[in-house]
């Protein structure tokens, strides 16, 4: 394990890089992405196997990020993984640049285009079949937003990942209850969603989405339930880690200017 102090203080980094692309190129999905950096920490820096100077190493767990407006932190933590030098991170959002504002299997580490919401558990189930098949041992971990979970995708996928025992597929849904028209028990009604995914033959498990030390020690135990998949839900705050923006609809697609990024950064400066 890591530690605890090791990934609170790279997740702290991670949303200080982030917010300083997202201001650089003037766009960027800032409240989601704050909010699952903690997870994202602790799969990159402590969970998944992986290979940066070979990104398609065979043996590597795959991860899909279904959630895939929030790619800023993500391309955060590939580049400070070195799977892509960091001075790209200044070419976000730019035109010809390969870091668009959503996932780009072009880059290296990444493994499937994103965006279009819903479709990240299917694909995940595709490739943790593909393992079982293949009798390899590489693991799938996808991280999906609660606002998707309406799309019905995922529930096909949900039925299918339990029909076929894949105890190698860990979802993670970044319960942070804001989606961008508001909270998503006004917009569509959710809850009891733990229950929802048990019906569907999952093994659920509930965690602190931003405590890395819960997340790692979560993680580390699965599969929890051999010939079931895992599903962790992780109750995380939208805009974590920034006091103006945590818990604030409007933040979901909204860019600090430059006093709000140096009030932020003093913030994470301080964790």
């Amino acid at each position: 394990m890591k530690g605890k102090k090791f990934l609170e203080r790279k997740a702290a980094q991670i949303r200080i890089d982030l917010l300083k692309m997202i201001c650089e190129a003037n766009t960027g999905h800032t409240g989601g992405s704050l909010s699952c950096t903690d997870i994202l920490t602790v799969l990159y820096y402590s969970i998944m196997k992986m290979n940066p100077a070979k990104a398609n190493w065979e043996e590597r767990d795959r991860f899909i990020l279904s959630k895939g407006h929030s790619v800023e932190s993500y391309y955060c933590i590939l580049a400070d993984k070195g799977f892509f030098p960091k001075k790209d991170l200044k070419t976000f959002c730019r035109f010809g640049s390969k870091l668009i504002g959503h996932p780009n299997n072009e880059i290296p580490g990444i493994e499937m285009n994103t965006g279009s919401l819903g479709h990240g558990l299917p694909i995940a189930v595709g490739m943790a079949l593909a393992s079982k098949m293949d009798k390899k041992s590489w693991r799938v971990f996808v991280l999906m937003g609660d606002g998707e979970l309406t799309e019905g995708t995922v529930w096909e996928g949900a039925m299918a990942a339990a029909h076929y025992n894949l105890d190698n597929l860990i979802a993670i849904v970044d319960r942070n209850r804001l989606q961008m028209s508001g909270d998503t028990e006004d917009v569509m009604r959710l809850e009891p969603l733990k229950e929802k995914w048990k019906s569907f033959g999952w093994e659920v498990k509930a965690v602190d989405g931003n405590d890395v030390q819960k997340l790692e020690s979560v993680l580390k135990s699965v599969p929890i339930i051999k010939s079931k998949p895992t599903l962790l839900m992780a109750y995380t705050t939208k805009g974590k880690g920034v006091s103006f923006i945590e818990d604030k609809v409007d933040w979901h697609h909204k860019v600090p200017d430059s006093e709000q990024l140096q009030q932020a950064i003093k913030e994470l400066s301080e964790k």
